[in-house]
Formats: structure tokens, C-alpha cells, sequence
């Protein structure tokens, strides 16, 4: 991907867009404005939102971990992931907010948005992982093939994804195995949140507007949850790619190169704070959507997943399409990502507001440890690749 000459006043646009769509077309959502002009601003705010602000927002974010992991020796992947996990724990923690401010005057409404906490932070992670299995599938294709493949079949916009012997640098046997270690660290860490809400946390007397039974995610395991993702991000803090250039960087990464490391966390700062804005506009719009059309709470919660991993989707598909051996950094920074919103999930149990029901309990959890198994085995026979190569 080519950098921004004018990455600043880019940023600086995608922050004001962000404002506007937080300060001024969220209010047309107001139930006092026509059907018809709520409808118009929820497809502007979520269509300006993921395919403007995210996507600038998740360019950035890919050109400016590059020289930051350099510098400062920090796996790409983690920097990664922190920027772009933040629209989930951002989206999680709202609703967690609304609903402990909703227990005392409306419990059964409390419980809804506690349930889009949930739905938001885990189930984005359902998106993120799916979509990197697809990535290191058509990776795996390419390798096969000895030849470029579409990211999409049929659809070229979407990029082609060159065989490995074609990139400019390749992933480290260090980086693979790490994102292996990573994601079967995130199932252990998905498969102790299940157990737990299942064998401690069911609710006696779940509101009536809940049917079936209905588990919360208590707050000693929270806690416990959330040490154990911190003591993962600590562990696997380092860079594990191959020795390279600072000079190779600068060729590729030439506006970020030349700036200070205060000034590279100024941007990415700056950056989660458009992010935040422009996704809490955006799940509200889907929220007012929901309502309107009748939609339950739990899907308007995997719309709000959908909506915080954009950004984390867009950086992994930039990585894949982009041959410069970047692919290491994607397989790291989709495992981080997923940890970090696992870790956001636990700050809301902590805050004691993330429910799940029976039927979305199991639907969310056992689809995320059937894709964690897919993106170990499409991992896997990449690493594969590398050692029939050798």
C-alpha cells in the first residue's frame, strides 16, 4: 500500500467525519425526525463510518505499526490489534454502561443491552477469525498453484493474493508459530468463558422478556479472564520476524520514517479517538435500525460486532494482498486482536454487564472454537509450505 504524502491532513479529515457523525447526523436518529430521514442517516452513518472512517482509519494503523514495531521491538500484531480491537472493547463497554444504568429502572431492557455487550465483543470475534481463515486459504491456494489468485473470485477490486515466492519478505517460522500459540491460547481462554458462565453463571429469575435459560459472565472469573489476556499480550510482546532493515521500512513506510515515536503514537491515539466516535454513531444507527424494523437486540449485538472489527478485517486483507512480507504480521495481529476483545468482554464482566441466553451461548462459542480450528489448520499447512520449501 502506498503511504500518504499528506497522511495528517488525511487523519485529520477522517477525525473531523468522525465528529460529524457523531455530533450532528446521530441527531436525525431521534425518534422525533420522520421515518424516512432516520432511515436515510442510519445507511449514511454506517456506510461513512465502515467504508470511509474505518478503512482510512485501518490504512494508518498498517503503515504506522510497521516503523513503530521497528523501532520499539514490539511484535507488529499486538500494536495492531490494539488499535484496531478498540472499536469492540469501546462498543462493549457502552452498552455495559447503559445497561447498569438501566438495572433500577428497567431491568428487562438492562439485560438487552447486556446482552449486545456480549454479542458485540464475542462475537466479533466470529468475523475476524472467519475472514483470516478465507485470507490464509486463498494464501494457501496461491502457494499451490505457483500463481496469483483473487481475493474474491470474481470480483478484482478486492485485490489478488500473490505465492509466497513472490513477496518481497516472508514470514518468519517464529511469527507462524507464534500465531499458532496464540490461537490455542484464545480457545483455552473461549472454552474457560463458556464453562464458567454455564457452571456459575446462570440466572435464577431471568426477566420475562428473556425466554429460555440465561447465563452471565460473573465477575471473579472476569477478573481472572482478564489477567490471564494481559499475561498473554505481555508474553508474546516481542517481534518474532526475521532481522530487517530499518532502511527496507523507510523505503516503504517514507512519511511515518521520518517522524518522531511520540509523534507515530500521537497518530494512533488520535486514531482510536475517530474510532471511537465513529463506532459509537454507528452501533447507535444499527440500535435505531433495530428498532425500526423490529430486529431483536442480540442481532443488533453481531451487527455491532460486524461494525467493531471492520477495521481489524481491512488490515488483515491489506497484509495478504500486499506482498511485502506483511502476512506474519496479520496471522499475530488477528490472534492479539481477539485476545484484546476477549479482555474487553472481561472488563464488562467485571462492570457486570454481559449476559448471554442459552441458544446464543452456544451458537457464539461454538462457532468461535470451530474457526479458531480452521485458522490453526490453514496456519498450519502454510508453515507447511515453508518447511517443503526449505
Amino acid at each position: 500500500m502506498k503511504t500518504k504524502k499528506n497522511s495528517f491532513v488525511h487523519l485529520l479529515v477522517l477525525v473531523i467525519c468522525a465528529l460529524i457523525l457523531r455530533f450532528y447526523l446521530e441527531g436525525f436518529l431521534d425518534e422525533n425526525y420522520v421515518l424516512w430521514l432516520r432511515m436515510t442517516s442510519v445507511i449514511v452513518i454506517i456506510g461513512v463510518g465502515a467504508f470511509y472512517v474505518l478503512k482510512g482509519i485501518a490504512e494508518i494503523i498498517e503503515e504506522t505499526t510497521e516503523v513503530l514495531s521497528e523501532r520499539t521491538k514490539i511484535a507488529s500484531g499486538l500494536l495492531q490489534s490494539l488499535g484496531t480491537a478498540f472499536p469492540d472493547m469501546v462498543l462493549g463497554i457502552v452498552s455495559a454502561v447503559i445497561s447498569l444504568g438501566l438495572v433500577r429502572e428497567n431491568y428487562g431492557l438492562a439485560i438487552n443491552f447486556a446482552i449486545i455487550a456480549a454479542a458485540t465483543t464475542f462475537g466479533s470475534n466470529i468475523y475476524n477469525i472467519a475472514h483470516a481463515v478465507w485470507c490464509v486459504y486463498r494464501q494457501n491456494i496461491a502457494n499451490k498453484k505457483g500463481s496469483s489468485v483473487a481475493m474474491l473470485p470474481g470480483i478484482k477490486k478486492m485485490g489478488k493474493v500473490t505465492p509466497m515466492d513472490e513477496h518481497i519478505r516472508k514470514p518468519s517460522l517464529r511469527e507462524i508459530d507464534t500465531s499458532l500459540d496464540i490461537l490455542n491460547v484464545l480457545t483455552v481462554l473461549t472454552t474457560v468463558v463458556v464453562l464458567s458462565m454455564v457452571i456459575f453463571g446462570q440466572v435464577a429469575n431471568p426477566p420475562a422478556n428473556i425466554k429460555g435459560d440465561l447465563y452471565q459472565l460473573v465477575k471473579p472469573v472476569g477478573f481472572v479472564i482478564l489477567f490471564l489476556c494481559i499475561l498473554t499480550m505481555y508474553y508474546f510482546r516481542n517481534t518474532k520476524r526475521d532481522n530487517i532493515l530499518v532502511e527496507e521500512v523507510e523505503k516503504e513506510e517514507k512519511y511515518f520514517s521520518k517522524k518522531s515515536t511520540i509523534t507515530i503514537l500521537a497518530y494512533l491515539i488520535t486514531s482510536g479517538i475517530a474510532i471511537l466516535f465513529a463506532a459509537e454513531s454507528m452501533v447507535k444507527a444499527v440500535q435505531v435500525f433495530c428498532s425500526i424494523t423490529g430486529t431483536p437486540f442480540v442481532v443488533a449485538g453481531v451487527l455491532a460486532g460486524v461494525i467493531g472489527c471492520i477495521g481489524e478485517m481491512i488490515v488483515v486483507h491489506n497484509f495478504t494482498v500486499n506482498p511485502k512480507g506483511r502476512i506474519g504480521d496479520a496471522l499475530v495481529g488477528v490472534g492479539m486482536d481477539n485476545i484484546v476483545t476477549t479482555m474487553g468482554a472481561a472488563i464488562v464482566a467485571i462492570m457486570g454487564g454481559i449476559f448471554l441466553g442459552g441458544n446464543s451461548l452456544i451458537l457464539i462459542f461454538v462457532i468461535i472454537l470451530a474457526l479458531n480450528t480452521l485458522l490453526i489448520w490453514q496456519i498450519s499447512k502454510l508453515k507447511n509450505y515453508f518447511l517443503i520449501a526449505r
